[in-house]
């Protein structure tokens, strides 16, 4: 009886070291590769997350457990940037190179390159909604579309479909995250050089500005949709901010920000469990190939 009680004892003292160990196998924050400037970020249907280079286009692949990864994809020598990831496919926006691809998840293999456009552009980000990819470019006003409705198989070519109506571009970074609507039937647009927040017509490209009252969204980057909550990175004022929309997002109001004293020009955000992982982008910063790079993690 001695024995056994000794042995329940020592079970209860080992406990509380065991929980806390539970709750550091998924890490707060955790480095990228010296030298590997991050901007995209996507999280798959397991743990792994994984990350874009903006100097070689390379992907680093990460499991959330632990913060370990490794390099699936050595890159184009172009840059890598907006990345969402479904089903083990990779869609990646290319950048100052006009280009998207997709690559298998898994090996890194790129399944297919597109090139969208062949002069000045600068292909920012991507969503992917129930049958295609949409890019932006925060260059020309367009966005770029992969249909994927036949079987999900990836298209030939993709579609360009000119944006008009409120949204009106000028010098510097125009249009750059971008994510659906609450009810699905539209895309929503963050214009990071005036602020602005577009809703945007699937099908013909037509723009109309969300109502946001006297709020902007100045150095919005990277958007993501929760319910009727959109999370916007507003990258060099190292904030993130939640906008409450209506179902049909015509109208918003700030609902919340964070800002954390581990935020070094964050640049966009993926959701996994109970947080918000944001890569820093540095921009602040002139990379070098021994610059170090981290993300971190906030509640969600």
């Amino acid at each position: 009886m001695a024995a056994f009680v000794a042995g329940l004892l020592a079970v209860l003292v080992a406990a509380p070291p065991a929980a806390a160990s539970a709750e550091t196998r998924y890490p707060t924050s955790f480095s990228l590769p010296d030298g590997f400037p991050p901007e995209g970020i996507a999280v798959d249907e397991g743990r792994s997350a994984y990350f874009g280079s903006r100097s070689s286009g390379a992907i680093y692949k990460v499991d959330l457990r632990s913060g370990q990864g490794k390099i699936i994809n050595e890159g184009p020598g172009t840059p890598s940037l907006g990345l969402k990831v479904r089903r083990n496919r990779l869609f990646v926006a290319g950048g100052t190179a006009g280009t998207a691809r997709v690559l298998d998840a898994r090996t890194g293999e790129v399944l297919k390159s597109y090139t969208l456009a062949t002069g000045a552009s600068f292909v920012n980000d991507v969503v992917l909604t129930r049958d295609a990819a949409y890019f932006t470019d925060s260059t020309n006003p367009v966005l770029y579309k992969l249909d994927l409705r036949r079987w999900g198989r990836l298209p030939a070519e993709a579609e360009k479909i000119p944006l008009t109506g409120d949204l009106v571009y000028t010098t510097g970074i125009n249009v750059n995250g971008i994510a659906q609507t609450p009810d699905g039937k539209a895309l929503l647009l963050v214009q990071s050089n005036t602020g602005k927040l577009f809703r945007a017509d699937k099908k013909t490209g037509a723009t109309t500005q969300v109502d946001l009252g006297t709020e902007l969204l100045t150095n919005g980057d990277g958007l993501l949709l929760e319910g009727r909550r959109l999370v916007v990175v507003q990258n060099f004022l190292n904030t993130v901010t939640w906008v409450k929309l209506d179902r049909r997002a015509t109208k918003g109001v700030i609902d919340r920000k964070v800002t954390d004293p581990r935020f070094d020009v964050p640049t966009t955000v993926a959701a996994f469990k109970d947080r918000l992982y944001l890569p820093n982008g540095r921009f602040n910063t002139t990379p070098t190939p021994t610059t170090p790079y981290d993300v971190v993690a906030i509640a969600r």
